[in-house]
């Protein structure tokens, strides 16, 4: 035997190999009609079914489509063989388990197929985040591509988690028009009893750097903030906005949104899912009947309730057009804003900062939608994956036992006020909660930007609720040239009243990526509220402060942030109450002189000469840029319109 034991394990009965196995015993139950008139394919799935072990004997069962975004492996106990990228996809197997055995005790055949996702918080900071956005088309690309593949699939069941892999999955299902599916959410992982948040622990390098943590708590916070093995962050950042979104627009079951990872109640839904896809199936309901551009709005309203992530302005977008349904426009989404208070006390966003699992147990989306209701400001006759009306459904959830004891649980367990976290208008008013979201123009966003503004520090906006800021620019063109001025404590730093101009950070540049590891730094650093970001660049859903952007066009695209120089006087006013906002170059150095004079100073000033995409740029990331640019940009989703890309090409 060869002792090399790459080249041989030398292990003798490897060597017993046969050729031939009797297969599988029985008969698949064809007819002479399914020969004469069924495609090959059709009858050589049967075939494969039967080798794969299902009873022939059932062949004729219902075939429904599982996808999910699962990753890594776990044993059978739930250890880890092989890591995944993140929690968010660790444990969603177990709901495909869950689905799957519901949809063969129902006399389904139930199949199961996967793409797995990214992480964004483990690609903050890192070329990985250069794949971040690019990657939602690429996934919800795939997964039209499985559904397609299997061609006798009579719905489908979508189970994702997180940032970009779940509106990937809605994109998928919102295409399939003629098919019954329903999304399952991945849920939410649970916070340490002791210890930080998953977003706040993410800023342990710059808070380290200016010695507000030691090494020893930054370890130990690091080791725990992660409580539990699956679920999506605990914060209302994209993955579980996403989550919510997806809800509201009836793709998911009732009170399935923010569910705790691996909890009973988890993989209920899941089981409850797989019936319901079945049921709709039953009555011939199918996507088209549940998305709507009714259910759009319903959705934007219940984003701006939640006081979601800004990520929702690209990926609703996506999915309507996925759906064949109008995007919404900025325009639609300040309306929305100025109609609909927040109403939900959630991290990120304050002023308590409740966990996404303790606002599930408040009541999640449907009672958020309870208050909605009551203020007219949804369309309750739409339909949802249970098949039935909002307005049936919400009467349900009003009168169920699952939000009376929830509640109870919250208030007895956690010693919180389910009212505390999710308010009616005037409780919210007297709170002091703001609406979401606002899209500053100016000199310097002629196009438009955008910024959470109910997110940023009560502190620094002025008595009339308009925060205002006029500084001196710091111009970066890397997240980590930035990064790096901001942990500093030497001449270079980042002091209290900059302005950081981030650019070449936008979809041409470096693939539109989250710039979180300078949102984060700034929340939790002590001066970091006084300085304010402006970029090109988005923001990760758990991002805070003064922070900008989306700001159109991007620098790369001749857009004029990327004609702003260091010592630039720059103007920031974000009115909170009306959703009013401009960014506007106002001077130079002792030299100021205004808005309209600076749009002037702009137009005749040459593009700075340094403006260059990211060296490490993956060429798909490039293409992906050019393709979304010819489909509507970011503003329309960062979507591929064939229509326009193929006229593109022919001009």
């Amino acid at each position: 035997m060869d002792d090399n034991p790459i080249l041989d394990s030398g292990d003798l009965s490897l060597f017993d190999v046969r050729t031939t196995a009797p297969g599988p015993a029985g008969a698949v139950p064809i007819t002479p009609e399914m020969l004469l008139t069924r495609p090959s394919g059709d009858l050589f799935g049967w075939s494969q079914n039967a080798g794969m072990g299902w009873d022939p004997r059932a062949l004729g069962g219902k075939e429904i489509l599982i996808l999910s975004t699962h990753g890594g492996i776990r044993d059978a106990a739930g250890a880890p063989i092989a890591l995944g990228f993140h929690t968010g996809h660790w444990e969603v197997g177990l709901m495909m388990e869950a689905a799957a055995r519901e949809l063969k005790a129902l006399g389904a055949i139930p199949f199961a197929a996967y793409c797995t996702d990214p992480c964004d918080g483990r690609t903050q900071g890192t070329t990985g985040m250069f794949d971040s956005l690019p990657y939602r088309n690429d996934a919800a690309t795939v997964f039209r591509r499985l559904i397609r593949s299997l061609p006798t699939r009579r719905g489908v069941i979508g189970v994702a988690t997180c940032d970009k892999g779940l509106p990937a999955m809605m994109m998928a299902l919102a295409s399939m028009h003629d098919l019954p599916c329903v999304l399952a959410p991945g849920g939410v992982t649970l916070a340490a009893a002791e210890g930080e948040d998953a977003g706040r622990v993410q800023s342990v390098g710059a808070r380290f750097a200016h010695n507000q943590i030691t090494l020893e708590e930054a370890a130990e916070n690091l080791c725990r903030a992660c409580a539990t093995p699956g679920g999506g962050c605990q914060f209302l950042g994209t993955a579980a906005t996403s989550q919510v979104v997806a809800e509201a627009l009836g793709m998911s079951l009732t009170h399935s949104a923010l569910s705790p990872s691996g909890h009973p109640i988890w993989l209920d839904m899941a089981r409850r899912s797989a019936r319901a896809a079945l049921a709709l199936e039953a009555r011939g309901l199918k996507m088209r009947h549940i998305l709507t551009d009714a259910s759009v709005r319903n959705a934007m309203v219940v984003h701006a309730a939640f006081g979601g992530s800004t990520n929702l302005i690209l990926h609703l977008p996506a999915v309507a057009h996925a759906a064949g349904l109008v995007r919404p426009t900025a325009a639609d989404w300040t309306a929305t804003n100025r109609r609909v208070a927040r109403l939900v006390d959630a991290l990120p966003n304050g002023p308590r900062s409740f966990t996404t699992v303790q606002v599930f147990l408040a009541g999640g989306v449907p009672e958020v939608m309870l208050h909605l209701r009551r203020a007219g400001l949804l369309d309750t006759g739409v339909l949802t994956v249970s098949g039935q009306t909002l307005d049936a459904t919400l009467d349900w959830w009003e009168a169920s036992a699952r939000r009376t004891e929830l509640r109870r649980l919250l208030q007895e367990r956690d010693g919180i006020d389910p009212d505390d976290v999710i308010m009616d208008p005037a409780r919210a008013a007297r709170a002091g909660l703001t609406s979401t979201v606002t899209f500053p123009h100016g000199n310097l966003a002629p196009e438009g930007s955008v910024i959470k503004s109910t997110a940023i520090d009560p502190s620094v906006v002025g008595p009339d609720g308009v925060y205002r800021k006029t500084g001196p620019a710091r111009v970066f063109r890397t997240e980590a040239a930035a990064i790096a001025a901001i942990k500093s404590q030497g001449p270079d730093r980042v002091h209290a009243g900059d302005i950081v101009v981030l650019i070449c950070r936008g979809p041409m540049g470096s693939g539109m990526e989250e710039t979180y590891q300078i949102t984060s730094a700034l929340k939790y650093l002590d001066f970091g509220k006084h300085v304010a970001v402006l970029t090109d660049a988005r923001f990760s859903g758990v991002s805070t402060g003064a922070c900008i952007g989306h700001i159109s066009p991007e620098a790369l695209a001749g857009g004029p942030v990327g004609k702003v120089l260091d010592g630039d006087v720059i103007e920031i006013v974000v009115d909170r109450v009306n959703l009013e906002g401009s960014v506007n170059l106002v001077g130079h150095g002792s030299d100021l002189f205004g808005a309209a004079e600076g749009a002037r100073v702009l137009a005749a000033r040459p593009m700075r000469p340094d403006l260059a995409p990211d060296p490490a740029l993956p060429p798909e990331t490039r293409l992906w840029a050019a393709l979304q640019q010819a489909s509507g940009g970011t503003w329309g989703g960062c979507v591929y319109d064939t229509d326009a890309i193929l006229k593109a090409l022919g001009r």
